[in-house]
């Protein structure tokens, strides 16, 4: 029987976009909701930013990531996935804990879209004001 592979789990989330992360040791295939990371991504920037923590690291082709996203929109997706793998990638080695964190890829932006107020028709904006 074949040995088989250990996987390493890791979710990511940013904006509203949540996710989880499949990683194994393979030959550098990345697979985001069954589609390559190109593909999935409408813009190169997207799918960089996504893979930073396996460039930082330099063992992009050492590593299959499988990746199933929901919620948000571009942006938001590639941040959760880099988080997503750079959580992966210390379940695999604890020792790559300081090169990921010097490079920020462990923190989990916080930023969120705020609550629109009563009163208001947004966030911030407030209906015009008439003096008389």
């Amino acid at each position: 029987m074949a040995e088989a592979n250990s996987v390493y789990l890791g979710t990511g989330r940013r904006k509203t976009a949540v996710a989880r992360i499949r990683l194994t040791e393979g030959s550098g295939k990345v697979d985001i909701n069954g589609k390559s990371v190109d593909d999935f991504f409408s813009h190169e920037n997207f799918s960089r930013a996504a893979l930073l923590p396996l460039s930082t690291i330099e063992r992009k082709s050492e590593f299959d990531v499988i990746a199933k996203v929901h919620g948000g929109g571009d942006s938001g997706q590639a941040g959760a996935l880099a988080l997503g793998i750079a959580r992966a990638l210390l379940k695999f080695d604890l020792e790559l804990r300081i090169p990921l964190k010097q490079a920020g890829h462990l923190t989990r932006d916080p930023r969120m879209k705020e609550r629109k107020k009563a009163g208001q028709p947004g966030a911030r904006k407030k209906f015009q004001f008439s003096k008389r």
